[in-house]
């Protein structure tokens, strides 16, 4: 039995929330389930408008499309929504320079199938941390060079500057995971204005120490927030196993 929790957190400093999430444990088109968490980008409210923007073009994509495919489902939301957006930002002056992150996931059979552009994250937590998807962004370019290590990285001036957005350029690159899961595997798709603040081993005590969804997702925002909460922040917990007796 699949179970999930979701939150948004506008954080302590910023006034805007620019983080959107959408999760749907039902069947989203052909897709049994869809989960997805967006990080907008730009000035005055055009961050929080192209990250909503595109998750609203991404399910309706999904929605529409025959195909039996996850991978080439996500794949084509996320090229229309890339389309969609760099159209509202050339009409609309307001809307200029903005793009979001988006890091997908769909649970299909023990298979989960993950999209991922930007610097929003997918962690697989059991008895250890692992991030499945890969930073699009300066600071991780210079940490995979071997220039800086990953506790600079965390630290760095430059640590929001990303490589890839959706809605930037004329074309996307869309990174694709696909992970086998194991009993007691728990899924962390989150924003990056958690994992500035937190540390992985941070976020593995949090989510090992609360049985609950519910209470894993608020520890977590409770704890970046109590840490600086210096960025919007956006968490999902998805327990695919929820139903199965846990040692």
């Amino acid at each position: 039995m699949l179970k999930t929790y979701s939150m948004t957190d506008v954080g302590m400093m910023r006034k805007v929330n620019q983080d959107y999430v959408f999760t749907s444990e039902d069947p989203v088109g052909k897709l049994p389930n869809f989960f997805m968490v967006a990080d907008g980008m730009g000035g005055h409210n055009a961050g929080d408008y192209a990250s909503k923007y595109a998750t609203e073009i991404i399910v309706d994509e999904i929605l529409a499309n025959p195909e039996e495919d996850p991978i080439q489902i996500i794949r084509s939301a996320i090229e229309v929504a890339n389309h969609c957006i760099r159209e509202k930002a050339y009409c609309v002056e307001a809307y200029r320079g903005m793009g979001t992150t988006v890091v997908a996931a769909t649970f299909i059979e023990n298979y989960l199938y993950i999209a991922n552009v930007g610097d929003s994250r997918l962690y697989i937590v059991n008895d250890s941390i692992s991030q499945i998807t890969k930073d699009h962004s300066y600071v991780e370019e210079m940490v995979r060079l071997g220039k800086i290590n990953k506790k600079e990285a965390r630290n760095h001036p430059d640590r929001n500057m990303i490589t890839r957005a959706v809605g930037v350029e004329g074309t996307v690159k869309i990174d694709f995971f696909e992970i086998r899961l194991q009993s007691g595997d728990i899924v962390l798709m989150c924003s990056d204005g958690l994992t500035t603040m937190l540390d992985d081993e941070e976020i593995f005590t949090i989510i090992r120490g609360q049985q609950c969804v519910a209470k894993k997702v608020e520890g977590l925002i409770e704890a970046a927030n109590h840490s600086g909460g210096k960025d919007n922040i956006a968490v999902v917990i998805i327990d695919p196993f929820a139903g199965e007796v846990r040692e």
